[in-house]
């Protein structure tokens, strides 16, 4: 065996313990950042050091100091977990090294990204025309897609952003709703448009912009705009109503952008589609594939509607790039140059599941989080605070009576005790003006028995928070 083979072989089978472990280990992490860096700092040495102890070292540093978000009891955030294919296939990209920017560099990772492209648009009911792009995350995938709705916008009134910037620019009107998603705010800022020189839209009580109030919103207004709507808050898990938004938007002759970071793969299952009724009509979306399709990290994805325009806002030639006629640039679509090959694990996890499994893959996470919080609902002190549409559970805890803590107080400590529990993970947030629980569920390996097994944990948890009172 080669040094390289016994080198790969040796960090397998550390993945290979570490994936056959998450199951039943705490979900949060086990040791305290002053600890890792005890295992993992040193003066870094003059000759270098043998690249198996390097190995073992991070691998024994990774089962301790890790969170299990591949595992199915991560609740925390809207993670899902890596489908051993996904895994698989992200080694290769590993060891293949391939640049994905042009064709010329890495035909396979341009073609696989063709046909991945291809079959997102077909399973998402997105028409064949658009254009796609692999970007790191949803974030990028927005300011990507907003990077487009800019150009398009003032090209549309004779302006070149690219070409003069945005000195002396005619303005261009942002609409968001009031509970917008921050990587929509980070885009904005980065593109130059500043994160509060916009209009907010009131959204009702489960979070969905109010159709009437962008109409009055956009009434009697003219030149360029953008309209940022979303698929899948990150709170309840409810929808704009696209359908009512883009034609208003259209009256105004509105570049719509929708967030649909999670929500939009509830356009893969017949029984969720008609949260994203009106998609179809919509200029651009962003999405993350490392949530429901479960694919790893790196793996966002933006749609136009406008190819033309999504190419010529990202696209600068240069004397040394070769084009080949006939074959798709993923630059063109992308604000990376260099970057690795991520359209193959989403390629992996699509052709493994086929329609079929991404629907019932989604399903299976909506059902789990009704069963969640019909679990949770059952104790007194446990308030479900939205409509479960969707894999979102908002809950609120009422303290016991007598107890001096305030409801945030008491919510914190809930969560405290979850989180040293370490049966499940999860977090707060901030909803209408109070702390409460987020209790997302989006990994392919989590069963009803995970399920259960948490909402009984959370419960202890609220029940020892209460006894302390």
């Amino acid at each position: 065996m080669t040094a390289r083979s016994e080198l790969l072989t040796r960090a397998a089978r550390h993945a290979e313990r570490y994936l056959d472990t998450i199951h039943e280990r705490s979900v949060g992490a086990m040791v305290s950042g002053d600890e890792l860096r005890r295992l993992l700092r040193r003066p870094l040495a003059e000759d270098g050091e043998d690249n198996g102890q390097i190995v073992d070292d991070l691998a024994q540093a990774g089962q301790v100091g890790t969170t299990a978000s591949q595992g199915p009891r991560y609740f925390g955030f809207v993670t899902g977990g890596s489908l051993p294919v996904a895994t698989a296939a992200d080694w290769l990209v590993s060891a293949w090294d391939q640049n994905a920017q042009m064709y010329v560099m890495s035909p396979l990772a341009a073609v696989v990204e063709e046909i991945a492209a291809g079959w997102l648009k077909d399973l998402l009911g997105l028409p064949a025309t658009w254009s796609v792009g692999f970007v790191t995350g949803a974030q990028m995938a927005s300011f990507t897609a907003l990077v487009t709705a800019r150009h398009q916008v003032l090209r549309d009134v004779g302006w070149d952003v690219e070409r003069d910037g945005l000195f002396g620019a005619p303005s261009v009107d942002v609409v968001v709703s009031d509970v917008a998603h921050r990587t929509i705010f980070t885009a904005l800022r980065m593109l130059g448009f500043g994160g509060e020189r916009l209009r907010r839209i009131e959204t009702d009580g489960q979070g969905r912009m109010r159709a009437d109030r962008l109409e009055e919103a956009l009434q009697g207004g003219s030149g360029p705009c953008i309209v940022c709507a979303q698929v899948g808050n990150v709170n309840t898990g409810s929808a704009d109503p696209l359908a009512d938004i883009v034609p208003i938007a259209r009256r105004r002759g509105a570049w719509v952008h929708v967030d649909g970071a999670f929500g939009l793969w509830a356009a893969a299952s017949p029984s969720l589609r008609h949260l994203v009724a009106g998609i179809q009509g919509v200029d651009s979306i962003a999405t993350d594939g490392h949530k429901w399709l479960n694919v790893p990290y790196d793996s966002g994805i933006v749609f136009t509607a406008h190819p033309e325009a999504h190419e010529r806002a990202l696209t600068m030639q240069a004397h040394y790039i070769q084009r080949t006629p006939g074959e798709r640039d993923p630059r063109a679509f992308t604000p990376d140059e260099s970057r690795r090959a991520r359209g193959v694990p989403v390629y992996a996890a699509l052709r493994a599941l086929g329609r079929r499994g991404v629907r019932e893959l989604v399903e299976r996470c909506c059902s789990d989080a009704r069963r969640m919080a019909d679990a949770l609902r059952r104790h007194p002190q446990v308030r479900v605070l939205n409509e479960v549409v969707m894999n979102q559970v908002l809950v609120g805890l009422v303290p016991p009576a007598g107890d001096p803590r305030d409801q945030d107080a008491f919510t914190q400590d809930v969560v405290a005790r979850i989180q040293a529990d370490g049966t499940c993970w999860l977090g707060t947030t901030q909803w209408q003006g109070r702390c409460a629980i987020r209790i997302s569920i989006c990994n392919w390996s989590t069963t009803e028995e995970d399920i259960d097994r948490s909402a009984a944990a959370i419960l202890a948890a609220v029940d020892r928070a209460s006894a302390k009172a």
